[in-house]
């Protein structure tokens, strides 16, 4: 028996605050302009590879496709 037939739906758990943000995320959008406390919360979807940081210097960020609403 394969894992993926045993564990049927996965899914990451996210709070409320963070399902807010994925919701900000449709459009990429330049982590300079977010709040410093929305940073955060941003780094911590990163973590959870629910959001996808582009660039080094001045990085831009976007919900991974698959976890857009």
């Amino acid at each position: 028996m394969k894992i993926n037939e045993l564990i049927g739906n996965f899914k990451i758990w996210t709070s409320n605050e963070e399902n807010k943000l994925l919701e900000k995320l449709k459009l990429p959008v330049k982590l300079r302009h977010l709040s410093e406390h929305d940073q955060v919360g941003i780094q911590a979807l990163i973590r959870k590879s629910l959001v996808t940081k582009v660039g080094q210097e001045d990085p831009t960020v976007v919900a991974n496709e698959k976890y857009k609403n």
